[in-house]
């Protein structure tokens, strides 16, 4: 992962830089000292580490503002941070970039019955949106699987997912406004309380633009009513094929689950020694799907999903009867993560999107792979919009070992590509995937998404060196620059 070389002239200012940022935040919110630093060094995938030059956290969009608009005089990169949560080193800090953290953006500013939404800070953790309007009944539907830990800004910058995106929508779906600063310390609103606003859908931009555009300040979301009642199928399946068709089954036949997750052998049974789920050891796949909605519909169509899975040649089939017991499903879904260091001292999560009629023949493909680079993949993703979350096993310790496993890992997502799906559906591109671009995308369509870049930042200083394998100047892109009334070929008629 070859990243911009550092530009010496910035490195040798970096304590004018650091004074400077201390004038606007206070020197306490600057950090300087290795000790500190370090602790920013990667994001979830730490595997590839950097130290930034300074780390700069501002506490509110005043201060971003006057920040970002001092950088931008004194060309100095920024790399927006939230949680660090994330998963494709979108938030990997550059040796000679001030990385800026939203750690202190953390309170929840409005709560909105009346209108169904909240007003939060970007560094408000996901699952703390749920908590505060729970007594009320309602709650926030995207929930990554790091929903105690990773922040609604970064959620955005990602457009996170979750094991409830099925029916509830990715955060796109579920985002309102944002208020974000421009490279320049400019401070923009997007959309607002109503679903639709006039014009350039600017908030589509925003969202999973992994910090290239601006610095996200406000997010204003949707909140949702708790649905009257929610139960969970656990499905056992003898073989991965039968849990494809499980979920191909129940999606044709017009069943969109709350959720519909699938995990294979490897990790059903190291999230059974992990938190003791139930899960069945005998089983080579498992599926588990969430019905919610009213008593009468639930009660229905957990009957057809389990005729669907019977049909499927499911060896077993368990129905949630106590809110603990469906709560105790989906635990051993959201360990799964955590619970693959069982399996090996390192795993590398992948993510990448296929259409569902190809599942069983992408996972006899994974297994093949597995088998031709010696190392061992537990599967757990959302099956029901084809979203993968193959988890490479290997022990970094072993030399070579992580670079086959980088081999793998870009062979599955070319796989991915090549049956139709797409490079990522909710970890983003960052670095992880940026080399792998020119296999989804052409040089043409590559060189139109940096033009929207250039439109927001046209000195490129909004975490460069993420997204696009080949960076661009501005001025290759088509941007001209008139000095003194000169232009270029000044005898050709202008409009």
């Amino acid at each position: 992962m070859k990243m911009p070389a550092p530009d010496e002239s910035i490195l040798g200012r970096r304590a004018e830089i650091a004074a400077g940022l201390g004038e606007i935040i206070g020197a306490a919110h600057v950090m300087t000292d290795a000790a500190s630093l370090r602790t920013y060094e990667s994001d979830g995938l730490s595997a590839y580490r950097q130290m930034p030059m300074l780390v700069a956290l501002p506490g509110d969009t005043g201060e971003v503002s006057r920040l970002l608009a001092y950088c931008a005089r004194h060309g100095v990169k920024v790399v927006p941070r939230g949680a660090g949560t994330g998963l494709s080193c979108g938030a990997l800090p550059l040796a000679d970039a001030v990385t800026l953290g939203l750690g202190r953006f953390n309170r929840i500013l409005e709560i909105d019955y009346a209108n169904r939404s909240a007003v939060v800070q970007p560094g408000v953790a996901n699952l703390a949106i749920s908590q505060a309007v729970d007594e009320a009944g309602f709650y926030y539907a995207p929930d990554p699987s790091s929903q105690i830990a990773c922040s609604i800004g970064g959620n955005v910058a990602e457009n996170s997912g979750g094991v409830h995106s099925l029916k509830y929508g990715l955060t796109t779906n579920n985002l309102l406004g944002l208020e974000m600063v421009l490279m320049d310390g400019e401070v923009i609103r997007v959309g607002g309380k109503q679903f639709d606003s006039d014009g350039y859908d600017l908030l589509g931009l925003m969202t999973g633009s992994e910090g290239m555009l601006g610095v996200i300040t406000e997010v204003t979301v949707r909140i949702l009513p708790k649905p009257p009642m929610a139960r969970a199928l656990l499905m056992g399946f003898a073989s991965n094929d039968s849990a494809g068709r499980c979920v191909a089954g129940i999606i044709a036949a017009g069943i969109i689950p709350a959720g519909l997750e699938l995990m294979d052998r490897p990790a059903i049974h190291a999230v059974e020694q992990f938190c003791h789920a139930g899960y069945p050891l005998d089983a080579e796949a498992i599926l588990i799907c969430e019905l919610d909605g009213p008593e009468v519909e639930v009660e229905e169509l957990a009957r057809r999903v389990g005729d669907i899975a019977t049909d499927c040649e499911a060896t077993s089939l368990r129905v949630s009867e106590s809110e603990e017991e469906r709560q105790r499903f989906w635990l051993g879904r959201k360990s799964a993560f955590p619970a693959a260091g069982r399996l090996a001292p390192d795993y590398y999560v992948m993510d990448g999107t296929i259409p569902r009629r190809r599942l069983s023949e992408v996972l006899n493909r994974i297994s093949e792979l597995s088998l031709e680079y010696d190392l061992q993949v537990a599967n757990v993703f959302h099956a029901g919009d084809g979203n993968l979350h193959p988890l490479i096993l290997y022990d970094g310790n072993v030399p070579g070992e992580l670079e086959r496993t980088e081999e793998l890992g870009a062979k599955i997502l070319k796989l991915c590509v090549e049956v139709g799906g797409v490079l990522t559906g909710e970890h983003g591109v960052g670095v992880e995937k940026r080399d792998l671009m020119g296999e989804m995308f052409s040089d043409i369509d590559l060189k139109q998404q940096q033009r929207v870049k250039c439109a927001f930042d046209a000195e490129q200083l909004l975490n460069p060196g993420k997204v696009f394998p080949t960076l661009h100047r501005c001025a290759e892109l088509g941007r001209l620059h008139v000095h003194g009334g000169q232009t270029r070929f000044p005898e050709l008629p202008r409009f």
